[in-house]
């Protein structure tokens, strides 16, 4: 008999907010030109026509997102991606809890398999004790960051909107990527770092936090008593560095291999003209397929790591007292 699955509510981490690209307008004026200096203006034209090829064939992407609303700023484009994807877990939630039977058939077998698969992945590497009480978190933010890297590669994400140059770019497209938008990935990443210090300081207690990144390791005795208060306080300085520029990296690292992703397509579709860029680009799609998979449990399992190793001791000591 299997046991029903408990689904989680996913509504958090998704109020990143956009900022909107400022876009100038350019004003040319027309002067006439005499014949004696037709051959400069040719020349001027033959400059303009291969600046104009070079940005076809490398595009660039705006590394913010896109307000939809001069009125709404907060409103951009990686914003509306960020609830669809949250929209498809909650759907996935709801079809997988709709009609739970004991005996799991059809799609409620699939969703409690994805579930637990998760479940278990990450108590493997916190315990079941610290996995039954981040698990919400953990579960959901690969869920979000998983769907949400694979629905930025539909077709038409990027490429529907308006504001079209001349060959074909768009200035507002509707839809971006939401771990494109730097905004969504710092969300995410200082969110950990917030919950990492509640949970460090509710499992070690706060005497116990500060002696696991401040405290010598190990017996020591005599002279080596001072000297070792000394190096480990100088480590735990160094640790408190480390812990700071955690959610920095953890931010950037999704951001930029996201956004270099689309790039990338960007360019070699920009390369391959309107009619072959589908065939320049598919190569490294499918690439991006795989890479979108991997961002997810890459930044899920650092999460993990760290929370375990603020934890291991608390953990130590619970099974010595078993």
């Amino acid at each position: 008999m299997a046991k029903k699955t408990t689904f989680l509510p996913l509504f958090f981490l998704c109020f990143a907010l956009g900022l909107p690209v400022a876009v100038a307008d350019e004003h040319h004026d027309a002067h006439s030109a005499a014949t004696h200096v037709e051959h400069v203006a040719t020349e001027h034209a033959g400059e303009a026509n291969a600046e104009s090829h070079e940005k076809h064939e490398a595009p660039m992407l705006p590394k913010n997102a896109v307000a939809l609303h001069q009125s709404a700023t907060f409103l951009t484009n990686s914003y509306v991606m960020t609830w669809l994807s949250v929209l498809v877990i909650v759907l996935f939630c709801r079809a997988g809890a709709g009609k739970l039977s004991m005996i799991p058939v059809g799609f409620q077998n699939f969703a409690e398999w994805v579930i637990e698969s998760l479940y278990n992945f990450f108590a493997g590497i916190l315990g079941d004790k610290l996995a039954k009480r981040t698990f919400w978190f953990f579960g959901s933010t690969f869920l979000l960051i998983i769907i949400s890297n694979y629905m930025g590669l539909i077709p038409g994400v990027g490429t529907v909107g308006w504001g079209k140059d001349l060959y074909g770019h768009m200035h507002t497209p509707l839809l971006r990527g939401g771990n494109a938008d730097v905004n969504m990935t710092a969300a995410m990443a200082f969110t950990f770092a917030l919950l990492w210090f509640y949970w460090a300081i509710t499992e070690n207690g706060f005497k116990g936090f500060i002696a696991h990144i401040f405290a010598p390791k190990g017996d020591f005795k005599g002279l080596m008593v001072p000297a070792m208060i000394l190096i480990f306080g100088l480590v735990g300085v160094l640790e408190m560095i480390s812990i700071a520029i955690r959610p920095v990296a953890l931010s950037f690292r999704l951001f930029g291999n996201i956004y270099g992703g689309e790039q990338t397509l960007e360019t070699l579709m920009g390369i391959g003209g309107v009619w072959a860029g589908w065939a320049t680009s598919l190569p490294f799609y499918f690439m991006e397929l795989l890479v979108g998979g991997v961002q997810a449990l890459v930044f899920t399992l650092l999460c993990a790591v760290f929370l375990k190793l603020i934890c291991e001791h608390s953990d130590h000591d619970e099974e010595e007292a078993h």
